[in-house]
């Protein structure tokens, strides 16, 4: 198949026209330029659109689905909850995001994952987790693995590896969402975090750390974590540290905002929480990006009012909020799935999973088209809306 003269807007390059030739048997980008058709090849016009490469959100809860609260989650039973991830996952790619890291829940994400590979069920291509590692009581306890020292830390992510898991997330600092749990409190002791980071890369897989307050980011950081989820309160030294050791910031700017616009329907302490945190975070985003932090794009979606398939709203944020908006679509495309690990997404390009997003109008005039692709292409198969008919 043929994509022709379509605007495409990809990583750091200037938007412009370009053809795009989609193998259907190996569901890979053959080759992008000026092209001319093969004979018998479906020829589609995409003249006056845009195409983009498939979103990328580097930080998602399918487990949750906005509720008001985790608790209102705890009591589904496996089965129920599996059911729940594999409707978030529909959901989720139907609105254009065809790579997901998911940060886990049951041990259920790496099931779905393998469905979703094998072409059992409808979602994006996965980066999974089994169950995020917390201190006992600690924030995300009501479906992850608590922990009690160094040794327990590594029991734990040798677990989470023999489960099938493609990362370990861990909760350095406490949480919003958590009853009872400080944001900017640390939780994990140095030893604890040395083990879990050390472990890990052991295991040949990547680690992402849960963190708000400066001083857990920071014994994060230097005890070896890969990306940094949240970021809320960060100072100079947090900034340094990020680009002394290349370490990526995932800031979800969409999970507080959700709480903060829906405050009679949020718990009260949610509420209380955000009030503190919000401000803050939105300027720890803009240090961070004023200093040439490395920003991948992940929403949290399924956190209280964060609802799956309104991601690509993330982008909006960022750019209101101190990056260029082609700078933000990167995030949420090529450097999410560079920072966990999705390779041959998030770029169009030869050789690339033809995961493509056609829309009817630019994104760079307006970033709101993103929440509305004409047609979510999926290794070069239409999984949402439609092509032209030539």
């Amino acid at each position: 198949m043929l994509l022709r003269d379509g605007r495409v807007i990809d990583g750091g390059r200037s938007p412009d026209e370009r053809d795009v030739r989609v193998d259907s048997e190996t569901g890979r980008i053959v080759s992008v330029g000026d092209l001319d058709p093969n004979r018998h090849e479906r020829v589609v016009d995409l003249s006056g659109k845009t195409v983009t490469p498939g979103l990328v959100d580097a930080h998602v809860h399918f487990s949750l689905s906005g509720e008001r609260s985790v608790e209102d989650v705890v009591a589904l039973s496996t089965p129920q909850l599996t059911l729940v991830e594999a409707r978030n996952a529909r959901k989720t790619l139907e609105a254009g995001v065809t790579g997901v890291r998911v940060m886990g829940a049951r041990d259920i994400d790496v099931v779905l994952k393998r469905a979703v590979d094998a072409g059992d069920v409808p979602g994006p291509r996965m980066v999974a987790n089994c169950r995020s590692i917390t201190i006992t009581g600690g924030h995300g306890h009501h479906m992850g693995r608590e922990i009690d020292g160094a040794d327990d830390a590594r029991r734990a992510v040798r677990e989470q590896v023999k489960r099938g898991a493609d990362f370990i997330k861990f909760m350095t600092t406490g949480g919003v969402t958590t009853p009872g749990s400080d944001p900017g409190a640390v939780a994990l002791t140095d030893e604890e975090l040395h083990a879990l980071v050390d472990e890990a890369h052991r295991r040949g897989v990547h680690t992402a750390t849960h963190a708000h307050g400066a001083d857990g980011i920071k014994a994060a950081i230097r005890a070896g974590v890969d990306t940094v989820e949240h970021g809320t309160f960060l100072d100079d030294e947090a900034v340094d540290l990020f680009l002394e050791h290349d370490v990526t910031l995932v800031p979800t700017l969409s999970a507080p905002y959700h709480i903060s616009r829906n405050t009679e329907a949020a718990t009260r302490e949610d509420v209380s929480k955000v009030d503190f945190v919000y401000d803050r975070h939105l300027e720890s985003f803009r240090k961070a990006v004023d200093a040439g932090v490395t920003i991948a794009g992940g929403t949290d979606a399924g956190t209280p009012f964060n609802y799956h398939g309104g991601n690509a709203s993330e982008i909006q944020f960022m750019a209101q909020h101190g990056m260029d908006p082609i700078d933000a679509i990167r995030a949420m495309t090529e450097t999410a799935a560079d920072a966990i690990g999705l390779e041959g997404c998030g770029v169009v390009e030869p050789d690339a999973h033809a995961d493509l997003l056609v829309f009817d109008d630019d994104p760079l005039s307006d970033l709101t088209v993103l929440n509305d692709p004409s047609a979510v292409l999926k290794g070069g198969r239409v999984v949402s809306g439609t092509l032209p008919e030539n």
